[in-house]
């Protein structure tokens, strides 16, 4: 096939291509570089089957292609809050783009969504029935409604237009080529142990996370991109771990030596969340498959080969935000 994936030199976008190009179909990426890198596609770069393309969805962009998995958008506090209306208008904008054009062409169409949409969780493990406990005002809004508004257009072009759409709610995915200034938990603390510095957590570390390696992510978006369910379904690993399990685990990986420190929490920082994936294991018979230290162990290594530099041009005050 011929299949376009937005966002695809970023850090799941990659990954997804990698397995693309692996069987043999034809890939155009397409990523305006605000957090994706050259250096995760350049291998790829000259061949027959791929085409690299610089542009910001905000804008139109006409090509033929029979899919469509629609990755792009900043995905992490720091990146997304660092230009919230930009964040807003490519996840509304970019995604009426990006469905315009599978209309035009008859493409099948991926919206990467979030567990973001369901805020801060009053449900526990979130379904994908669950609407949300969203603030529509608050810091995070511009990624949460945002990504909530994208899900509305995939199912409004649905219904109207008859686009043949897939959703996708994504919970906190790790693995190699994440930034390591993205401001993530899992990239955080690597970052951190491995400079030495002292692991940052917000409120006492009881707060959970589920966390989901990129390879089972993206086996995933294909299966449910293949099958003939709409969705949304939620693709996550269901082992729920606290920030301070997740801080020690790293910690005793890199040095256990490493201090701990807390900061307050930041605002509408949900305080649980793990996804229900009942629903990926009956309609697509998906599991994910990589426990977390074996995901750790190379992510890790991914992080030591990079050589991770010891400055941040995101970072705030040197603080990060737990995602």
């Amino acid at each position: 096939m011929r299949i376009l994936v937005t966002g695809g030199a970023g850090f799941i976008g990659s990954h997804l291509i990698d397995r693309l190009m692996a069987d043999s179909h034809e890939v155009i990426c397409l990523d305006n570089f605000y957090t994706g890198h050259k250096r995760n596609v350049v291998k790829w770069l000259g061949h027959p089957r791929f085409e690299l393309i610089r542009h910001d969805i905000t804008e139109p962009i006409r090509l033929e292609v029979e899919q469509i998995y629609h990755l792009a958008c900043p995905a992490s506090p720091i990146h997304y809050q660092y230009n919230p209306v930009k964040t807003i208008k490519t996840n509304v904008i970019g995604t009426m783009h990006m469905l315009g054009l599978a209309k035009r062409v008859k493409a099948r169409f991926l919206l990467a969504s979030t567990s973001e949409v369901y805020g801060d969780p009053e449900v526990h493990p979130q379904t994908e029935d669950y609407r949300g406990n969203v603030n529509p005002i608050g810091i995070r809004s511009c990624y949460d409604e945002g990504k909530r508004t994208a899900e509305t257009l995939a199912f409004d072009y649905h219904r109207q237009n008859q686009v043949d759409i897939r959703v996708a709610r994504i919970f906190n995915t790790y693995g190699p080529r994440m930034l390591e200034n993205d401001g993530r938990v899992v990239s955080n603390f690597v970052v951190q142990a491995l400079r030495g510095n002292p692991l940052t957590i917000y409120g006492d570390g009881s707060q959970t996370r589920s966390f989901c390696f990129v390879s089972d992510l993206v086996d995933g978006l294909m299966r449910l991109m293949n099958q003939d369910h709409i969705g949304p379904i939620n693709l996550g690993n269901p082992d729920e771990y606290t920030i301070l399990q997740l801080a020690e685990t790293i910690q005793n990986m890199i040095d256990p030596h490493t201090p701990l420190q807390f900061f307050p929490l930041p605002q509408d920082d949900p305080r649980r969340r793990q996804p229900d994936i009942t629903r990926a294991q009956t309609m697509l018979a998906w599991n994910p498959l990589i426990p977390l230290l074996a995901g750790l162990e190379m992510t890790i290594a991914d992080f030591r080969e990079r050589q991770v530099p010891s400055h941040s041009s995101f970072s705030k005050d040197g603080v990060s935000l737990v995602v």
